[in-house]
């Protein structure tokens, strides 16, 4: 089945590499959270409540973990991001912390062994898998360990309480289903934040690039422009030169002189054939017929495939001109490449217009998506081709190309959506309304 074609991007690492780290000062001040918590709670037990519990063990507890989290802030600078196994071990520091006060005030019976969720949860969100799987196991063996092995749940005085091993055992296991649907859900969701802001990191990348070489083409129509007149004027006093030179030689520099104003006029004729004139306003502007001129141009040389481009509109409507958008031709251009690179034979670019809109289809005779990728596409890290060459170019994707695609034709105003043709085939199709990126003159006239 066709794949998805991509742009690549030297040094991409996988999300899952990227999103191990943490920043020591966030953990830092995660843990003074929990001591505060874990004190308050003591306290209120004992001097409110007047539960009857090892409050001194407790407390020494709590003062070596704030004494710990006292050093390792003073130790290292805050900014200093943690990961690996330093950040295993930081978070392994705090899951033995809350499982000693747990088995010190009755194990799985007391209810803040949700506690132990804190340290694989923050983990989930920040570290590797591999980081994440060792917590949440350590996390899951001590929630059965102590549903066995632990001291009396505190009681108000006589009022005590000796849960059966049944009940312990039924806490454990609650416990151990909230670590794994808690850690897998904002494990997933920090995957899923990490793509994306990835992905949109990679497509403010592109379009900065394609805004740049359209600023880039403005500047050459404009500079032929401006040097066109004085090399008229050297032409016409070389010219005269040469009528007047007194000696052969003296003609013989200004004939020289022509040729190569000459040459230069033809230079900056070159420069301006792509805009219609050498002027900022009027290279921001273009027919449709030059849109899909310039984003089939590059893929028109392609052996083994035709690219053919039409431009129809609805009877009696003039087509409009448009803005010049970097957006629309790189995005556009993209969708061609992954045609051009699944087609059998044939890619098919057609335009039409009408009073209320402007749209773009991209067909191929090729294969098609395949199904899998047909109900994502447009998501970040969507592909058929993973680790595969495939297609003309042998090009092996991550999924990020039409992410981009999309994206950038999203916020020029477009609907963007994908199909399989009949019988076959891909159909990649843009629509615009018309007023969206049609140019209007100052009188607000097409």
């Amino acid at each position: 089945m066709q794949g998805v074609a991509d742009w690549g991007v030297a040094g991409w690492d996988g999300v899952s590499e990227r999103s191990g780290r943490l920043r020591l000062r966030t953990l830092v001040t995660l843990r003074w959270m929990i001591i505060a918590g874990e004190a308050l709670v003591f306290l209120a037990a004992g001097l409110i409540l007047g539960f009857d519990a090892p409050y001194a063990l407790c407390f020494a507890v709590i003062g070596a973990s704030a004494w710990v989290n006292l050093l390792t802030g003073v130790a290292s600078p805050g900014q200093r991001l943690i990961s690996g196994w330093e950040a295993v071990a930081q978070l392994g520091f705090d899951l033995g912390q809350i499982s000693v006060l747990l088995f010190l005030t009755g194990g799985t019976a007391n209810p803040f062994i949700l506690m132990l969720l804190a340290p694989v949860t923050l983990a989930a969100a920040t570290l590797t898998a591999r980081s994440v799987t060792v917590l949440a196991a350590a996390s899951i063996a001590v929630s059965i360990l102590l549903a066995f092995v632990h001291l009396p749940l505190p009681a108000m005085g006589a009022m005590g309480f000796a849960p059966p091993l049944t009940f312990m055992i039924g806490c454990a296991v609650a416990n151990i289903a909230g670590i794994i649907v808690i850690t897998g859900t904002v494990r997933q969701a920090a995957e899923e934040s990490s793509r994306m802001a990835l992905a949109l990191d990679v497509t403010q990348a592109v379009l900065a690039r394609e805004q740049r070489l359209s600023a880039l083409g403005a500047l050459a129509a404009a500079a032929a422009h401006e040097l066109g007149t004085p090399l008229a004027t050297i032409s016409i006093v070389a010219k005269e030169l040469a009528r007047e030179a007194p000696t052969a030689s003296v003609k013989e520099d200004a004939d020289l002189l022509i040729a190569q104003s000459e040459r230069c006029r033809e230079i900056l004729r070159r420069l301006t054939d792509a805009p219609a004139a050498a002027s900022d306003e009027i290279h921001e502007r273009m027919s449709l017929l030059q849109l899909v001129h310039e984003v089939i141009e590059p893929h028109a040389e392609v052996k083994g495939v035709r690219v053919e481009a039409i431009v129809s509109g609805a009877p009696g409507v003039a087509a409009p001109d448009i803005w010049r958008m970097p957006e629309v031709l790189h995005a556009m251009t993209s969708f061609i490449e992954n045609a051009v690179d699944f087609a059998a034979s044939e890619v098919l670019v057609t335009v039409r217009f009408d009073t209320e809109s402007v749209g773009i289809e991209v067909r191929d005779d090729g294969p098609g998506f395949a199904p899998e990728v047909l109900a994502k596409l447009g998501e970040p890290y969507v592909t058929s081709r993973a680790g595969v060459a495939g297609g003309r170019t042998g090009h092996v994707g991550m999924g990020l190309g039409f992410f981009i695609a999309k994206t950038l034709l999203e916020r020029t105003g477009a609907v963007v959506t994908f199909q399989n043709g009949r019988p076959r085939g891909a159909v990649v199709a843009a629509r615009w309304p018309r007023k969206r990126i049609e140019v209007k003159d100052a009188n607000g006239h097409a």
